[in-house]
């Protein structure tokens, strides 16, 4: 087998075999298929596509590349969830502790966040002490003890995947469904669980800008993960306003445990326990969705979540006095910003607001940035709001860089009207 041919072979539109693609992903993680060759063979499929079986044995190459990881020690049906980032997506971090709280086994591996999203394993890392690495082995035991477990992403875990995500990323061929499909898949199937939920945002603030392009992506990753024999649903769910109203790791967190004690914005809620209700199905907690909700509620406004929060910042090392006392976590320094007219908010850009705060110092520009975990944004009107000339629209914490910057990234990405919109957060699920 000769790796030009199989670049001649998808140049001219033919699907390649599970043959072809898994000598492809050995031989260049091995370093024996040379970077430009790969660019030409990427640059290939951004023109000529991959069909779904391609998508598949791609994500199955990528995933057997390094390290699958082995829950059958763990009782019981093991779940995960991904979001494809947005902005103030701190979902994970309530979701996880108020599953466990109900039985479910959550065992999940995370990311850092880059450019205008933000990363789970950064929103933990604002907490004193949290360990986001841990040896499988005690990955596995902490499930087993205490049903959850959020890491980073083990460097072995598809290691192909990194590889190749770092080559589309300077070869202009990113943005192409099948190889987001197969790189997002191929991180799920090598960390184990059975039953995963797909978040897919669609908007301003989403990597999908449209709902057709955010359909195809969830079909095609439903569809990856169910011939790998994985129980498999993904909900869209809009991205055009940040989600909840804290933006920046320390703020999230702050927002999390606001939530996790049953004092979360609706909009947040609601996206958790409709993820929620679907693994509580798949994890035979509860087959029926609105009881499954109603049991998500009982267990945030009850302690139970909160509880679970506790136990898993314990296990992983983390400062429990904080948890107590978020605002410890945020900056104490402030700055406001303004509305400069009266009317209702009728469009909100949420990538601009993202990068507010990552000009702020929330997120990162290139992987080598330092983050400040204690800077942000808490966005006091969504759209849909009422405001008077002069209401203060976010407060932003900070500490010295930016701000200018993000005051006028935040103005410019709100539009005052006369229309008052309600926005549809959950658009549509793919079982």
């Amino acid at each position: 087998m000769h790796t030009v041919d199989l670049i001649m072979k998808k140049r001219e539109g033919h699907a390649l075999t599970q043959e072809e693609i898994k000598y492809i992903i050995e031989n260049y993680t091995k370093g024996n298929i040379p970077d430009y060759q790969i660019s030409a063979l990427l640059m290939a499929i951004y023109f000529k596509g991959m069909n779904d079986e391609e998508a598949k044995n791609l994500a199955n190459a990528m995933a057997h590349s390094g390290d699958m990881i082995d829950l059958s020690l763990i009782d019981g049906i093991k779940v995960d969830k991904h979001s494809t980032g947005g902005v103030g997506d701190k979902v994970t971090l309530i979701l996880g502790p108020l599953l466990a709280s109900l039985g479910v086994k959550f065992a999940k591996m995370s990311g850092r966040g880059l450019g205008h999203t933000g990363g789970t394993i950064d929103k933990l890392e604002s907490i004193p002490g949290y360990k986001v690495e841990l040896k499988v082995e005690d990955f596995i035991k902490q499930v087993k003890d205490i049903g959850i477990a959020i890491v980073g992403q083990s460097g072995d875990v598809a290691p192909a995947d990194k590889k190749l995500y770092a080559l589309r990323d300077v070869t202009a061929t990113v943005d192409i469904i099948p190889l987001i499909a197969s790189s997002i898949m191929s991180k799920k199937l090598a960390s184990g669980a059975d039953a995963i939920v797909l978040d897919v945002k669609v908007g301003h603030g989403a990597f999908m800008k449209t709902e057709e392009e955010a359909e195809k992506l969830a079909k095609l990753m439903v569809e990856i993960g169910r011939l790998s024999g994985r129980k498999m649903t993904a909900i869209l769910t809009g991205m055009d306003e940040p989600l909840g109203h804290k933006i920046g790791n320390g703020l999230e967190v702050y927002e999390a445990i606001e939530t996790l004690h049953g004092r979360g914005p609706k909009d947040l809620v609601d996206v958790t326990v409709e993820i929620g209700a679907h693994l509580l199905g798949d994890a035979n907690i509860e087959k029926d969705f609105n009881r499954a909700k109603t049991l998500l509620h009982d267990a945030l406004h009850d302690g139970r979540a909160f509880n679970k929060f506790l136990e898993v910042v314990k296990a992983q090392g983390g400062d429990l006095d904080v948890l107590s006392h978020p605002e410890k976590l945020l900056s104490k320094k402030l700055e406001y910003v303004y509305a400069e007219s009266s009317g209702y908010i009728e469009e909100m850009n949420a990538l601009e607001i993202g990068k507010a705060a990552m000009r702020l110092g929330a997120g990162r520009e290139t992987k080598e940035d330092q983050i400040y975990m204690e800077v942000g944004i808490d966005l006091h009107q969504k759209i849909g709001s009422y405001v008077e000339k002069g209401d203060v629209l976010a407060t932003l914490y900070v500490r010295d860089k930016g701000v200018d910057e993000a005051k006028r990234l935040i103005l410019n990405a709100l539009s005052i009207g006369k229309e008052k919109r309600d926005i549809e957060l959950i658009k549509k699920t793919i079982k």
